[in-house]
């Protein structure tokens, strides 16, 4: 008896290189076991019998190498699956042939320094198991070989500070001892988030030359975060750049990337980011395709001025405008009618239509609902994706306005749309479920405010609360979406018992797999009970190209019921998901029992069913019946009439006589003349100096005693001996120095100077 069949139809990978592959002869012996075998049979023997090895050499034919792209396409649809990464790695360790491609494209993309850093030998790391914590002593110039071969391959790497599995000091090794400028010489995508200024200053070590994309998260403001963003902007081919600060924008952040305009994602989310010479820099970017802009915690008034600077002299800046931005209140408090404008403007329709971007494809927006319906007014570009990350749950009214914008303005245009919540409404619901604060409320999401998208590809709806949809939204969704083939509706949702079961039913599907032809993925939970019998009774709603189906939490009554009505729903059903306890905790284990049953039935029930449908004789083609025809004669005589028409020209003579005006006109030069003295007299210091002579009065008595005697002596001889007595006796001035006695002649001459009148008076005196 033949195995029961499973639900995947899919043969493996080694099947199918084995019936692409040509039937293959049986392997040879080796080499060294032919030379063992013909060196018994004696040297004539093995002189005789010796063949190039390149005759036993078996032959492969690679068919799939021969076109690179199908071979990049197999290995990439390799590596996408579970344990891709490992698989590939054994192929290229188990085939040549494959070696390069394969090493390509598991070195392309790395989200972490570790497979580079454990590219050095294993005695310069501190633990070989452990290469992140950095190496035990500096490499030698031949330690780099391999990070350098391997380097060339690695096209995109992220780098995550917070994370911790990459030590700080591996970095100043890689910057002062690098044989090369650059480690990563083909390094085209950066992903780099860091809390400190040292390790943002770490990324300026991989701006390579060939940069083409660059994600940067800065946690503080960096003293040298202007420089390194000149450095960025310097790379002119760079066309994506998602840079996200949690303090104010730089204040030259447009001017900076000003002159890059080959940028054709830009993102940004830092408070600053609304400022109107934001949204003027980014309208002017001429190939820019994707704008993703956060508008978390900003109000109405805000979002408006994104667009001031895009438009100017719209109209829309009067107090009289309901789009306007100002109040006509003169004051520094002036009140916010950001919430008035916002009524007015959904009551009456009205406000601002720039209609900025017109080359924008992609649109992300997050915060909350009325801003994003705000920011959607402005844009009238065809959108093909667009995703919006709002605040669980949303204002009905919001929700409504969002809605009717996105069908209004991009419906002809729009293939995926997405919603999802915000990090804050995941936080609350991280906080509800480990705390056990109880089960998180369920809320009604009204999906039939979408109007028709024929385009619609793909709708992807994940939100944490509002998580309850109606059968009557999937059927409203079924006839606005016919091109839909991917639908997602809160697939992650849990209804605990206390709530009750999802008011939608499998049955309620049944209008997606009829009027959706080309529904391959669908993921809802529902309500699995019986079919009915307007289901069964026809084969309309059976779908051709239902593949996968993932149920999460859904709620199950009878698995064999529900295997049947599977099967004549989606009759080639590949892929049947659901939670279970090991994959998902708040698990009810009946409904995860029952599920598995289904799996188990199902297989078995799809092949008699396809089995029935293929014995059955195809419906009766439906029988041509001319309309009726009635013979009638028409007269198409063409009746002509001769017309002629006169036209003379009007002929008018005019003259014209021009004049010069001279006009006499003087003008006069009279040249500024300025005067300008300058006080010459010259700077006179009177400096007196008070000299006193310093006198020494001495008196010296130098008259000899003299005797009376009567004797007659005459009186030459007396006054000879006199002199001769006065002589012999030496004289005080010649004791006295000469300043002394300058200083002494000095006081004499004047002394006698002013005594001279009186001695002249007493010359007259007897």
């Amino acid at each position: 008896m033949s195995p029961p069949p499973s639900l995947s139809r899919h043969s493996s990978l080694a099947n199918r290189f084995s019936s692409a592959l040509p039937t293959k002869r049986p392997r040879l012996p080796s080499l060294r076991s032919r030379e063992s075998d013909a060196s018994l049979n004696g040297t004539n023997s093995r002189r005789n019998s010796y063949q190039p090895y390149s005759v036993y050499q078996q032959t492969m034919y690679p068919t799939i190498l021969r076109d690179p792209d199908a071979t990049n396409k197999l290995l990439e649809a390799i590596l996408e699956t579970p344990g891709g990464r490992r698989s590939l790695s054994r192929l290229a360790r188990t085939c040549k042939a494959f070696s390069e491609p394969v090493l390509d494209i598991i070195w392309r993309d790395l989200d972490s320094f570790n497979p580079l850093i454990g590219l050095f030998p294993a005695t310069l790391l501190k633990r070989a198991r452990r290469p992140g914590l950095g190496l035990a002593r500096n490499p030698e110039p031949d330690d780099w070989a391999r990070l350098l071969a391997y380097g060339e391959r690695v096209r995109s790497i992220s780098y995550v500070e917070s994370s911790g599995s990459v030590s700080p000091t591996i970095f100043p090794v890689f910057e002062e001892l690098r044989p090369k400028n650059w480690l990563l010489p083909n390094l085209t995508s950066l992903t780099w988030k860091s809390e400190t200024s040292a390790g943002l200053e770490r990324c300026r070590l991989f701006l390579g030359p060939e940069l083409r994309s660059l994600t940067m998260e800065v946690g503080t403001k960096h003293p040298k975060l202007h420089d390194l963003l000149v450095e960025v902007a310097s790379h002119a081919r760079l066309s994506a750049l998602s840079f996200t600060l949690h303090t104010n924008l730089p204040d030259h952040f447009t001017d900076i990337f000003q002159n890059n305009i080959a940028l054709e994602k830009v993102c940004i989310a830092a408070p600053g980011a609304l400022a109107s010479r934001v949204g003027k820099w980014t309208a002017s970017l001429p190939a820019l395709h994707s704008l993703q802009i956060d508008l978390t915690g900003r109000t109405t008034t805000a979002v408006e001025g994104f667009f001031d600077d895009i438009s100017p002299g719209s109209g829309y800046s009067t107090p009289s405008s309901v789009g306007g931005t100002d109040s006509g209140v003169f004051s520094g408090e002036e009140f916010d009618f950001s919430e008035v404008r916002k009524s007015a403007a959904r009551l009456t329709r009205d406000g601002p239509r720039h209609g900025a971007f017109a080359a924008l494809s992609n649109l992300k927006l997050s915060g909350d609902a009325a801003n994003v319906a705000t920011f959607l007014k402005h844009i009238t570009s065809p959108l093909t994706t667009l995703e919006i990350v709002i605040d669980d749950p949303p204002a009905s009214e919001d929700w409504q306005d969002v809605c009717g914008l996105v069908c209004e303005q991009f419906g002809y245009t729009l293939q995926n749309f997405r919603v999802s919540a915000s990090s804050a409404s995941r936080f609350s619901e991280l906080v509800r479920s480990t705390s056990r604060g109880g089960d998180a409320p369920t809320r009604y999401l009204p999906l039939s405010h979408l109007s028709y998208l024929p385009r619609l590809i793909c709708l992807d709806i994940d939100l944490p609360e509002s998580v309850v949809f109606s059968q009557e939204d999937v059927a409203h969704l079924a006839n606005i979406c016919p091109s839909l083939e991917i639908l997602r509706l809160c697939p992650s949702a849990r209804f605990p018992p206390s709530v009750g079961p999802p008011p939608l039913t499998l049955n309620g599907l049944a209008p997606l797999t009829q009027n959706c032809r080309g529904l391959h993925t669908l993921a809802v939970v529902v309500n699995a009970t019986e079919g009915t019998e307007a289901t069964f009774s026809t084969r309309a709603v059976s779908s051709r190209s239902l593949l996968r189906l993932n149920v999460g939490h859904s709620y199950i009554r009878d698995p064999l019921q529900v295997a049947v009505l599977l099967s004549h729903l989606a009759p080639h059903l590949d892929i049947l998901r659901w939670f279970h306890e090991k994959n998902r905790a708040g698990v009810i284990e009946v409904n995860a029992a029952s599920w598995q049953k289904v799996s188990e039935f199902l297989p078995y029930l799809q092949d008699i069913r396809l089995r029935e449908r293929q014995q059955q004789a195809p419906p009766p083609a439906p029988v041509y019946v001319p309309p009726p025809t009635v013979e009638k004669a028409v007269d198409a005589t063409v009746v002509t009439v001769d017309q002629g028409t006169l036209a003379l020209p009007e002929v008018e003579d005019e003259g014209v006589q021009a004049e010069v005006e001279l006009v006499e006109m003087g003008v006069q030069m009279s040249p500024e003349v300025e005067s300008v003295s300058i006080d010459a007299t010259p700077l006179l210091i009177d400096t007196g100096v008070m000299v006193i002579p310093a006198v020494a009065e001495h008196a010296v008595d130098a008259h000899p005693d003299f005797e009376e005697k009567a004797t007659g002596v005459d009186d030459e001889i007396l006054s000879e001996t006199a002199s001769t007595q006065t002589s012999e006796k030496p004289s005080v001035l010649a004791h006295m120095p000469p300043p002394a006695m300058s200083v002494l002649s000095l006081t004499v001459a004047v002394y006698r100077f002013y005594t001279y009148p009186l001695r002249y008076m007493f010359s007259f005196l007897p």
